[in-house]
């Protein structure tokens, strides 16, 4: 409870500092007052809630894949992944950290006060965005649980810390690339020069 009334001060003071800064045209604070706010008041507000329900969808669409190829089985009630493989077996949940929440909320926070899109393509993009993280999500867990499986139990570090992350954040990079990168080179305006499409 004192979290929420905590996040509620922060949310007024944050309102207010985007007033000011949208007054002033400080665009690239309003930017980064707004990002980061954004996110630690979803962080607070959101993420409670949020969590279980995604975890268990990564853990469904994971299952899909596990169940087709036999090398892995989901309990999607409780968010576990059961992994066998000849060494042993090995049960992984998918918790907090994979569910791919902090993932989606910085990239909606940072695409919020993006002004390179239009509010409707910030829709859009964001729903496109937060589903790619998602797969991105999905597919490192198989990722990691193949290797588990043809490779053995004592490989979990490796698929887990190394490889996953790896595979996840060069998806992620990617993502970011397309998202905020290249539409800003493209809509670039320098004095009467730009790299958009004529009109």
């Amino acid at each position: 409870m004192v979290m929420y009334v905590v996040g509620a001060i922060a949310a007024a003071i944050w309102v207010y500092l985007l007033h000011v800064l949208s007054r002033a045209e400080l665009w690239f604070w309003r930017f980064m007052v707004g990002s980061m706010g954004l996110f630690i008041l979803l962080m607070i507000f959101v993420r409670p809630w949020a969590v279980e329900p995604l975890a268990h969808a990564v853990a469904a669409i994971a299952g899909v894949f596990g169940s087709l190829t036999g090398s892995f089985e989901t309990y999607i009630k409780y968010g576990v992944i059961f992994v066998n493989s000849a060494s042993g077996s090995i049960t992984l949940q998918v918790d907090f950290e994979c569910s791919g929440i902090i993932e989606i909320m910085a990239f909606v926070s940072l695409l919020t006060f993006f002004r390179v899109y239009t509010p409707n393509e910030r829709i859009l993009v964001g729903i496109l965005g937060s589903l790619f993280i998602t797969l991105a999500n999905v597919l490192r867990i198989i990722i990691v649980c193949e290797i588990i499986h043809f490779g053995g139990v004592e490989m979990y570090y490796m698929a887990h810390s190394l490889i996953g992350r790896i595979v996840f954040y060069v998806l992620s990079i990617l993502l970011y690339f397309y998202v905020f990168t290249k539409p800003q080179i493209i809509r670039m305006r320098v004095g009467r020069f730009t790299y958009g499409v004529s009109q």
